[in-house]
Formats: structure tokens, sequence, C-alpha cells
């Protein structure tokens, strides 16, 4: 393809050669760059893609996109532009050919809720005969292949180019996960969305962030950016959110009046049931998932693909079709004959860990047993309130390492017992000796939540990744403790 076509509606300076030539790819790290590639470079929080220039153009490229003055130019075509995040975003498009306008795009965004939402739209949309991608936490699908992830919502060019997979192979409904992150830092710019849905927001990513307001206006942008916006009014920002929403909105909730509307919820251990009523219709859902938050969560994704034009009975079908979510309430131990449950949630904020063990109570008959701490070089200001919250929704607490990354395991837990004002918790750095040792302490009737790490499989340290998976874990368990 030609340069000049990549950069098409690109407001660009032409500083050296021609726009012209011929481009055979398009990378923004110099290690992937080959011959007559275009390569852009994006300034990031831990590299900045200017210094790598004379390694693209050793690799092979063609051209280089810019944004900063450089004080020798390369021996290839250079392009100045304003803003090379939505420089990249623009030229993925063009490149591969607008996959994004061929078909419909649902977004998701919200500090929890997000992954469970796109799995439930995903099996509603099935249920009602489109064939459908999802982008995502856990995985990247393409009907049922499942494709690796790396984030939650990809860098704009790896996101267009999964598009235009997604369009080679007939799918017709994209239900994505978008991050705060990735609004921010215009991974998802140029994209028009369908139906763009807010669950809620809670204090998560201040390290990057740094003030909630900012938090705020990140999730706004996808909204701006939605042909209708589907909102919690139930979440207080929510109410806000659909306050400073212009265009054409929908609400949902449980507690408040909206337009589709979740009443009678009825709790047990292996899932819920509830009436859903939207105008004219009403009917029981069951659904396969515990908790009042995967309730809100239902009514979100019905309310998405009620406004997309599917029939009501198609919606209910859909979300009783859905038997789990990896990671997300996720009761491990149904095929163990065990006297007690295990549960392993992804939770890893305060909302979200509040969210697991108050569902969790709801249905436990003896007693409730966390496990759970927070990951290393991420927002420190939650420590102390997770440490709280574990404490006082639990009858006993187990505070543990997870993803300690670069710092060390100890001083984050230390940080997290600050906010606990009880005396029912103990500390147990390794995490599976934590899990072991609630497991030997549970008692007939028990509930046991493993929080922070739920579809992940591995654990960050230091100097390495190590395999870490928690269904494994708790596997090995029982077979060492003879259960």
């Amino acid at each position: 393809m030609k340069l000049s076509e990549i950069l098409s509606g690109i407001d660009f300076e032409l500083v050296k050669g021609d726009s012209e030539i011929d481009i055979t790819g398009i990378n923004y790290d110099s290690r992937q760059v080959e011959k007559c590639n275009l390569f852009i470079c994006i300034e990031g929080y831990a590299a900045d893609g200017h210094k790598y220039i004379d390694n693209a153009v050793e690799n092979g490229a063609a051209a280089v996109i810019i944004m900063k003055d450089l004080e020798k130019l390369p021996d290839c075509t250079v392009i100045k532009v304003k803003d090379t995040r939505k420089a990249m975003a623009l030229a993925a498009a063009n490149y591969y050919g607008h996959p994004a306008d061929k078909m419909k795009i649902i977004g998701i965004t919200g500090t929890n809720g997000k992954t469970t939402s796109t799995f439930m739209m995903k099996s509603i949309l099935e249920n009602a005969g489109y064939k459908v991608g999802l982008l995502g936490t856990i995985s990247n699908c393409i009907g049922d292949k499942k494709l690796p992830t790396h984030r939650t919502t990809p860098e704009s060019l790896d996101l267009h180019r999964l598009f235009k997979q997604m369009v080679d192979e007939n799918v017709q409904y994209c239900v994505m996960e978008v991050s705060s992150h990735s609004l921010y830092l215009n991974r998802v710019y140029g994209i028009k969305f369908s139906q763009g849905i807010f669950t809620n927001l809670t204090q998560d990513h201040l390290d990057f962030h740094k003030t909630f307001e900012n938090y705020y206006n990140a999730k706004l942008i996808l909204f701006k950016n939605s042909m209708n916006s589907i909102v919690n009014i139930d979440d207080g920002y929510g109410v806000r959110v659909f306050h400073d929403v212009k265009g054409s909105k929908t609400s949902y909730a449980i507690e408040k009046d909206a337009d589709v509307k979740g009443t009678n919820l009825i709790m047990h251990s292996r899932g819920v049931e509830f009436d859903m009523e939207y105008k004219q219709n009403k009917s029981q859902v069951k659904l396969n998932i515990p908790g009042k938050y995967n309730v809100m969560n239902a009514l979100g994704s019905a309310a998405a693909c009620l406004m997309e034009g599917i029939d009501f009975k198609t919606v209910v079908k859909g979300l009783e079709k859905m038997e789990s979510v990896p990671g997300r309430c996720e009761i491990v131990t149904k095929k163990y004959n065990l006297p007690f449950e295990v549960i392993v949630d992804y939770a890893h904020t305060p909302d979200g860990l509040e969210n697991i063990l108050k569902t969790a109570r709801e249905f436990t008959k003896g007693r409730l047993i966390s496990v759970f701490g927070c990951g290393g070089d991420r927002d420190r200001t939650k420590r102390p309130i997770m440490g709280r919250i574990g404490s006082e929704l639990s009858d006993i607490a187990i505070i543990t390492s997870d993803n300690p990354r670069t710092e060390e395991p100890m001083n984050i837990i230390k940080e997290v017992a600050e906010g606990i004002k009880t005396n029912n918790y103990h500390i147990i750095e390794n995490r599976k000796e934590a899990i072991k040792a609630a497991m030997k302490m549970a008692e007939k009737d028990d509930v046991i939540v493993v929080a922070g790490k739920g579809h992940e499989d591995y654990q960050i340290l230091k100097d390495k990744t190590i395999h870490f998976d928690e269904r494994e874990v708790i596997a090995d368990i029982v077979k060492e403790l003879n259960l």
C-alpha cells in the first residue's frame, strides 16, 4: 500500500522523502520491523519509540512517523504529526481497510464487570444467530476460536489487525472491554461504537490517572464515541455519566426506576434468579453465576442487545445459556466432594473485593474465609482499604502475595494490614501456603474466597514470571491434604 493511502485523513508534515513509497507493514516495535515497513514512534511510560528509530531503519523501515524534532534525520522518509498514537489508530484503520466499519462494535467500560458482561453479550448475540468476536482480559475470541491476549484493550495497530481477522471470518458483532488506559492513550481513537456500556466506577488505576476526576474523564471518552450509551444508574458515577452524555442513552438498575430493571432477586450458591423488565416485557432469568453484581452485569448486557433490536425472549435465553466465566465468582470445588466451597475471583480492587465477599456471604452457611493481597507497582492507596474490607467482611482473612512485581511482598502485605482494625487475620506470604492454610482450617459449610488473580495463571516476581494457576494449586492441595 502507498504511504499516502496509509496517511489518508491524518494531518501530517512531510519532513523528508516521498509519501508515495510502497509500505509492506506497520510496526511500533522496532524489533519487529521488516523491509519496507512503516515505523511509528510511540512515546510510552517505560520507553520512547523515538530512541529506536536507528534500530527500525537497520531492520528495513522505509518510513517513520515522529512527533518530536530529531537532531539527525534517518535515512528514510520522515513524517511528523502532533500525536503519534492518534496517527497510528487512523493509519491502522486505513492499512487494514477500515474493518471496524464492517461490523458492529459494542464497548464496555467500568472498574468492575467488564469481562463478565462481554461473555454475557457474546452468549446473547450467538443465541440470536450472530457470529461474535470478543476482546478482553481473559482471551480474544473469533467465534469459538481463542487467541492469546496481552492486555485488556490492545494497542490500536493490534486492535485493527484483530478486527480485520474478524471481518475475514464473517464476524458480525465484536464485544470488547474498553479500559480507561486505552481510552486515555487513544487505542480506540476513531472507532464508532454501536453501544457503549458503563458498569460502575470505584477506586483503581490511580497510579496511572493520578486523580479520580482524570479516571472518570477517561471513561467518559467511550460515550462520546458511542451511538447509544447504556448506563448503570444505581452507581453514583453512573448517574453523572447519564447526565453528562448528551446523545441517545438507556438506563439500567435494580434499586432505581430504569429502562431495563431487575427485581425479585433470589440468591443461592450456584446462581441467582431475578425478574427482568423492559417496557411491556417481563420474564424471570436464571443466571448460572451468583451475585447481585452479576444481575447488574446481566441487565447492562441485556440492555445493549435489546437496543440492537434483539427480541426480549432471545435475550433471556442467551443469558441463561451462559454457564460461567473463568475466574469470575468461579466455584472450583464443584468436581470434588468437599464439605466446603472454594471460589476463585479476579477481585483486585476495594469494590471488587467487597462485591465478591458480600455475594459469598449471602449463601455461606458456615464461616467465610478470604485469601487476598495487592499487586506491586500499582495504586498503593487501595491497599489499607482492601485490608479493612477483607477483614471486616470475612470471619477469617488471610493476607498473602499477589503479583508483587518489583516490590518486596512483605512490604505490600504490611500496607494492606495497616487498614485492619480487627484480630481475625493471618499473614502468609507464600500464596500457595496461604490457600492451603485456608483449606486446612475450613469446616463443613464454610466458603473460601481466593481473590485477586481469577483467570490469571502466573505470579509476577522481581526477576521472573512463574506459572501459578489457582485451579491447579487447589487441585494439588486437595490431593496433598487427602480431602
